[in-house]
């Protein structure tokens, strides 16, 4: 059994991920900000360990992590799936927005990891599994700030792969493509059509699909797998 750490683990991608490592046996805690109701339904369902945080607020990523580590002693697998998304034009977003946006994804992530490795450190093992996205890859228009966040996601799993793989940790990163979640609600019926039709496996992804990937990553099966950032997109880019 293992112990699994998965912010923004709630909804959309992040419960798919829960979900999977629960019935895997793992003990799984949990992070979300707003979604306190889906938190509890997924702790009554599946016996995960929901926790309240916030990555907007600089400190918070030191704080999950003390108070996670003083409960379990180690984390085994931490997943960096806590996201947010802005879609404006560049020049439109403002510095709260961008300075919320980078908070959450980026030093979410990086603060997180930082304040975890210790532990995995001492036990000579662990698995990070960072939550990247397409527009990390290839760009998007209206998402800038957003792309950026999720490209540098990309740079620091391959940075910190190279970092760590002497003391026995992996160091991987999930891209999705367009997934069925509600950081997609945005997108019209017809905006929808278009990306299933531009997407060569003529539809749109699943959270359980991303679940899969990083499961697979955590897995015994991934033991030489490190630095890696596998893509989930249906081929929307190859």
């Amino acid at each position: 059994m293992s112990i699994v750490l998965i912010t923004g683990g709630s909804r959309g991608i992040g419960a798919a991920i829960a979900k999977q490592f629960a019935q895997q046996g793992s003990t799984v805690y949990i992070t979300y900000c707003q979604s306190q109701t889906a938190a509890a339904a997924l702790q009554k369902q599946y016996g995960v360990h929901p926790i309240a945080a916030d990555f907007r607020q600089p400190d918070a990523p030191k704080k999950l992590a003390e108070t996670v580590l003083q409960q379990t002693g180690t984390i085994d697998v931490l997943v960096n799936n806590a996201a947010i998304s802005i879609v404006n034009l560049f020049q439109c977003v403002s510095p709260a927005e961008r300075t919320a946006l980078y908070q959450v994804n980026l030093f979410g992530t990086t603060e997180l990891t930082r304040a975890i490795l210790p532990a995995m450190l001492r036990q000579h093992s662990g698995c990070i599994l960072n939550l990247a996205s397409i527009w990390g890859e290839t760009g998007a228009s209206c998402e800038v700030d957003y792309a950026v966040t999720k490209g540098a996601v990309i740079a620091f799993t391959k940075a910190l792969a190279k970092e760590v793989a002497p003391s026995g940790i992996r160091v991987n990163a999930v891209s999705p493509g367009v997934i069925d979640t509600e950081m997609n609600a945005h997108l019209s019926a017809e905006d929808r059509r278009n990306l299933a039709e531009e997407t060569p496996l003529q539809r749109i992804g699943k959270p359980e699909e991303i679940a899969n990937a990083v499961c697979f990553l955590a897995s015994e099966q991934a033991s030489f797998i490190t630095g890696q950032i596998l893509s989930v997109n249906g081929g929307f880019l190859i």
